[in-house]
């Protein structure tokens, strides 16, 4: 069990090393330094709570509430800093998603052979 716990550490380090890791991070870093971000993420925040209320009491919320929460959403989702942190996100998801499949083929590979680690 231990070698594949080491095989898992080095698979992160070599995530890490990607150029869609450090994008992201650099992404997710401007995005943390943005005001803008951080007031539309509050007002998100603050408006989510009023909804989640209101849904929890069995009402909807009213429709100001509502078009608040939209009106922020769309300030975010149009801010720069944002749009290239999703960016950034999609793509590492990708490099992400192709590792999946690469160990999904290894299970099966895997599983049909005569071979038994201990």
């Amino acid at each position: 069990m231990s070698g594949i716990m080491e095989q898992a550490r080095s698979l992160g380090n070599a995530l890490a090393r990607t150029d869609e890791y450090q994008a992201l991070r650099r992404a997710a870093q401007a995005a943390d330094d943005d005001r803008e971000i951080a007031e539309q993420r509050s007002i998100l925040e603050r408006l989510e709570g009023a909804i989640t209320t209101a849904l929890r009491a069995g009402q909807d919320p009213d429709e100001e509430t509502a078009k608040a929460y939209e009106a922020a959403v769309s300030k975010l989702q149009a801010n720069s800093t944002y749009q290239r942190l999703v960016a950034a996100q999609s793509n590492f998801d990708k490099v992400v998603q192709k590792v999946n499949e690469t160990i999904a083929k290894g299970l099966d590979e895997g599983a049909d052979s005569r071979i038994i680690l201990a």
